[in-house]
């Protein structure tokens, strides 16, 4: 199983957010060199954590990006779900999908990881 860059670097991008100015915009040029992206690349990851919700823009000369969720809430799966989506990891091949063995394992093992990354919070990390 892997993530996406894409994801990589959105977590990072709420760890800054979080770390340094939850309140006060922050250019995308300033969090792309932070981690050495395109500015153009993370916008569009912006943009995927705007529609979800847990970031906004703010126009202007002293406009960016800042948290729109509150920071104590955005779990790891928030995230996640925001740039990969929410479908399933797996998928099985056979026609009858609820009487797969195989798939049931896979879905609680799914189910475990979500349970998880559900429950650990970005702002864990800001003190370490």
């Amino acid at each position: 199983m892997k993530f996406s860059k894409a994801t990589d670097y959105a977590l990072h991008t709420i760890l800054d957010l979080i770390a340094e100015s939850p309140n006060k915009p922050v250019r995308v040029q300033q969090l792309a060199e932070k981690q050495g992206v395109s500015p153009t690349y993370l916008s569009k990851i912006l943009t995927k954590l705007a529609k979800a919700g847990l970031v906004e823009s703010a126009s202007g000369a002293n406009g960016g990006y800042r948290l729109k969720a509150r920071k104590e809430d955005i779990s790891f799966l928030d995230v996640i779900h925001a740039i990969e989506g929410t479908a399933s990891l797996f998928h099985c091949c056979l026609h009858d999908e609820e009487e797969c063995d195989i798939r049931k394992v896979m879905i609680s093992a799914e189910e475990a990881m979500e349970e998880r990354l559900r429950n650990k919070k970005i702002i864990e990390l800001v003190s370490k």
